[in-house]
This record gives C-alpha cells, structure tokens and sequence, in this order.
C-alpha cells in the first residue's frame, strides 16, 4: 500500500494507518473529554487498544461474517470496535442508542447478531429485557466498568475482553493480521438499518467497496488535509458521519475531537477550534434562531447595522460568484465583516474552513446567510443505500438550493416521472434477507431513491422532494411539501412544521413554537400565563404566528398557501415515535396521532 487511497477494504486502511502513517507520525489521531480537559489518543494507544479488543473477540468465537452490534455514543470505543470487529472479518450491525428495547430487538433478531456492545446501564437494560427472545445472542459486552450488572455470565465488560484478548494472543499472535488479509473489497463490512418513516427497518448491507469508493470520491471533490480537525457530534452509527466524518478523516490523517454531547457542540466548537465539521440543518437553523432573537433584543441602530450586513454579504457573495465585485462592495464588505460577520465566525471556533450538511434539505436562506457570514455550508445528498454520498456542492462550485454536483465515479439520472436514479461503485447489493425490497429499489443496477429532482442547465442537481411525500390536492395540483416546510422554519417563532394537504381543498399545518421565544414574545408584551400549555392556547400568540406566516406566503403560488394551522404543545419526539432517529417526521405516524386537530381544520369546508 503506497497510501491510504490505495486500500480497498477497511483492514486494509487500518493497517496502513497504524504500520505506515502512525509510525511515521505518531500523532493524536483522536480526542475525548477527560476531567473537563480533551486528552488525545496517537496511533500507538489506537493500535493497542484496537487490538487487545479483537484478540478478545476472537477469545469470544468471533469469526469472518458474524454479526456484531453496536449500540453506544461516539467515544473511542466505538471506533476500536468498529476496527476489531472488521478486522476479523466479521460484519458490525449499528444501532442508534436511542431507539427503543423493542425496536433493537428486531434489529439484532433480524441481523442474527451473535454479541452486543453496550456502552452504558441504560443501554444494558434495554438488551437484558429482551436477551431470551434473542436466539441468536451470544454475549453482551459493556463499555463503562462502573455499569456493571453482576452474577450475568454473559455479560463482559470491554476491558475484561481485552485482558481475554492478551492471553489469546500468546498463542495466536498472528491471528488478527491473517484475518485482515482474508477480508476481500466486495465481502460485506457493514448492515444499518434504516429507521424509515413507515413500516419495519430495513438492513442496508454495505461491502467494503461500497464504503470505501465513497471515501475516495469525497477526498477528490473537498480539500482535506492531515492539519485538519474534525469535530465529531452527529451518531457514529448513521452511515454520513460514519464515512464523511469518521473514515474520510482518517483517510486523510487528520484528527478526530469527540464532542461531549449535542447540548454542549457549541462549547465544545470554541474549544477545539474544528477547521472540517459534518452536520445536518437543524444546527443551523438553531444557530440562525439564536442570532435573529438576540439582535431583536437590541436597540433599532444595532438592528440597522446587522440588516444592512447580511444584505451587503449577500451582495458580496453574489458578485465573487460573477467575479464582478466592485471597489465600493469590497470596502463594504469589510466594514460588515468587522462590525458582525467576524463575531458569528468567532462562535464556530474561528479555524473553521467549511461545514458540510446532509440528512436533510439546507434552505437557500440558510445557507445564504452564513455564506454571507463567511461560513461555507456546502449541501451534499445521499441515502444510506449509496454509502450515502450521491452529490455534493464543493467548495469552490456550488450553488444554494441545489445538493451540487454527482461525485466522481457516480451516475446520475433523472426518470420521466421525476425519480432521481443512481448508479455506481457506493450503490448497495441490497437489504438483508429482503429480496422483494431489494428488487422494488435496485432496477438494472440503478437505485431508485424515491426522491424527486431535476437538473439545473449548470448541471447541479435540485431535490424537490420525496416521491412518497408529494401531495395532490382534491384540485389535482401536486404539491412538493418539503420547500414550503423550509419556507416557514425561517420564522424565528416556528421550531417544527408539517403541511398537511394530501386529497384535501387546501394545504394547512401543524406547528410546534419555538417555545423560547414566545415565552420571551409573551413576557414583553404582559401577556399572561401559567404554563407553556397554557400560553400555546393564546389568541394573542396565534396572532403572531399567522402574521409572520403572512410574510413568508408572499413567495407561494395560491394554492401553496396554507390558509390554517394548530400549535402543538409538545415537540414531536424521538420517544414519542413522531420523529426518526435522522429527525425525519414521521407524517403518516403524526396524521394518526393528530387525525381528530386535523380534521378540526377541514370541518364543513370537505364533503
């Protein structure tokens, strides 16, 4: 192996960063928060750690094709076992330590898992609940020694397998290297099951090459290099952070910083001082939220100064794509940088190079905004069935409200109902024991992603929504959801939207406040209340919602417009089943919980 690049699986790529790159430079390639303080682990520690822990699989059974799960937070544990567990040629099974103990039980029955890592008491208890409907389980190794369930005799905790691994070791030292070598591009390395918006998950397996191809486009399309930092935050176990975050970075040398938690990113930014973060839009739009209140809360000539920024940097950013900027826009633009853009970019650590945002659409605005600011959010676009990455705006070539261009090596087309197809090296062979899904998403090797979208005439690729989530109106129009959602997630008082409108007269929605900021609305204006139930009900807080809804219908056609809406009291959720793990809505799971508000909407205006 001359480099990184040249590794087709993913012991392959381990033993050139711990054999050949750790031992030239023997860096810190990660970092956690221990006692209030990031302490880094090189590459010597990650080969130790990494290894002990797979001689001890090995002690366990763990042979080629077994399937291993993982259900634990980002630390460095999850990266050890994600390497010992393909370095023995066996398939690691992610799961999203949020999900409930009945929906792990189906994930670790349907992938026949024969262990699982654990990484805390609470997610213990979750297996034992369900460990004698599991047929298939054979142990349960948990991460933190101090969450130990005693008199469990299969129940191991990670330090106690790596001492097993020792004394394997002794008599088959070589057995972790000959296994690596045994593991071919095209065997599966990977099976993540897709939370889905309706019906049971679906095991996407993922080969080596599928992983790996994705890695090496995405290293050709950004600028990477081994200075840069990672600061890591969205779930290991999501395939995006996995390959954009995890396997990209170590490909390129760079650094790993594990963020404590998503309540503490920001804190975490401005001490790490990340130059590479991948996110979702949801941090932006928090971000976004968070200014616009605390301008707001400003006198009327700090309100003018921050206006009149945001419109010079849009100015700016528009004439540097036409390369036409004018003397009078340069000084300009430095005055507004001074005054506020340099300010926004302090809060991001002030290293930061660019963002890049997947799982969700990025609205124009949005990213706007903080182009404006000089933040590069570039959009890319995937699935967890394209490993995931389709297509990405670079970041010298990119265009707000598109997901970029394909990445090298990727096929993309356009199919005469609207389907966005692709097709490639990242594309999976199919889901796990599901041949009649596999058949229904997998024609003639193209994938069909349900998405709908279209080229522009500069070759960037625009997603206008899910095939599955387009509405028809009773009047026959279709409707596309998702950019009119986007729309109204600008309004500083609206936290989550759903349209509603399928086969009814007129589009209408269920809204969640940004309770902080009605309470702050309310406050000022002496409108009273008890509680946050209480203050939802208001007419006056009603009021402010629909006058600011107004505002942003100028941009729809009529029949876009939603002409009524309910606030929510509580956010859709996680535990309460309303949302995905990725934090898609779940719409028809939330029709049915909400169906009789709904339906109050629509009263005598549908026969």
């Amino acid at each position: 192996m001359t480099n990184a690049l040249s590794c087709k699986t993913i012991p392959e790529l381990y033993e050139y960063l711990i054999e050949v790159y750790g031992k030239i430079n023997d860096k810190s390639v990660m970092f956690r928060k221990v006692n209030d303080k990031f302490e880094g682990i090189k590459y010597s520690e990650f080969k130790e750690e990494t290894e002990k822990f797979a001689f001890g699989l090995a002690a366990l059974s763990v042979k080629k094709d077994d399937k291993i799960a993982i259900i634990s937070e980002n630390r460095p544990e999850w990266i050890y076992s994600d390497m010992a567990i393909l370095g023995l040629g066996a398939i690691d099974v992610p799961i999203y330590p949020s999900l409930t103990a009945e929906s792990i039980e189906f994930i670790l029955s349907n992938s026949e898992s024969k262990g699982v890592i654990v990484s805390n008491k609470f997610q213990l208890n979750k297996i034992l609940k369900i460990k004698d409907k599991l047929k298939n389980l054979q142990f349960i190794i948990l991460l933190n020694e101090k969450d130990v369930i005693p008199d469990k005799p299969e129940l191991y905790i990670f330090k106690d397998v790596q001492e097993m691994g020792n004394i394997y070791k002794n008599n088959h030292s070589k057995h972790f290297s000959e296994s690596g070598k045994e593991v071919k591009e095209n065997d599966i390395c990977t099976i993540i099951y897709t939370s889905g918006t309706t019906g049971e998950p679906k095991g996407v397996v993922l080969t080596h090459k599928n992983i790996l191809s994705n890695v090496h486009a995405a290293l050709q399309s950004f600028p990477i290099y081994e200075s840069d930092v990672f600061l890591s935050f969205l779930p290991l176990c999501h395939i995006f952070e996995r390959m954009a975050g995890y396997y990209t970075g170590f490909t390129a040398g760079c650094s790993i910083y594990f963020a404590e938690s998503i309540e503490l990113v920001a804190q975490n930014m401005l001490e790490v001082k990340p130059t590479i973060m991948t996110t979702v839009p949801r941090l932006f739009e928090r971000i976004y939220s968070k200014v616009i209140k605390k301008v707001e809360s400003q006198k009327l000539s700090k309100q003018k100064i921050f206006y009149w920024a945001v419109e010079v940097g849009k100015k700016y950013i528009n004439a540097k794509q036409e390369r036409k900027i004018s003397p009078l826009l340069t000084v300009q633009y430095k005055i507004a940088d001074t005054l506020v853009f340099k300010k926004l970019r302090e809060k991001t650590g002030g290293r930061l190079r660019f963002f890049i945002s997947g799982g969700a659409a990025l609205a124009k605005d949005l990213g706007e905004f903080f182009e404006a600011a000089g933040i590069k959010i570039r959009e890319g676009y995937g699935l967890t069935e394209s490993s995931p990455v389709i297509a990405a705006n670079r970041v010298d070539d990119f265009k707000f409200g598109t997901v970029g261009k394909p990445l090298p090596g990727v096929e993309v087309k356009i199919a005469s109902d609207g389907e966005i197809l692709a097709r490639g090296p990242n594309i999976m062979p199919g889901y796990y024991k599901n041949k009649k899904e596999t058949d229904a998403v997998i024609k003639d090797s193209w994938l069909h992603t349900g998405d709908i979208g279209e080229f522009d005439s500069d070759g960037y690729l625009k997603i206008t929504d899910r095939k599955k989530h387009l509405f028809k109106t009773s009047a026959g129009k279709y409707i596309a959801p998702t950019p009119i959602e986007n729309l109204f997630l600008a309004s500083k008082y609206i936290d989550q939207f759903m349209l509603i409108g399928d086969r009814r007269t007129f589009l209408s929605a269920l809204i969640v406040p940004d309770f902080e900021a009605i309470k702050e609305y309310a406050d000022a204006h002496n409108i009273s209340y008890n509680s946050t139930d209480e203050l939802v009900k208001k007419k006056e807080i009603y009021d402010l919602i629909e006058k600011d809804m107004v505002q942003f219908q100028k941009k729809l056609a009529n029949y876009e417009r939603v002409r009524k809406f309910k606030l929510l009291e509580k956010p859709f959720s996680l535990e309460s089943g309303e949302i995905t793990p990725s934090l898609k809505i779940k719409r028809k799971f939330v029709e049915e919980r909400y169906w009789d508000l709904i339906e109050e909407m629509y009263e005598g205006t549908e026969k």
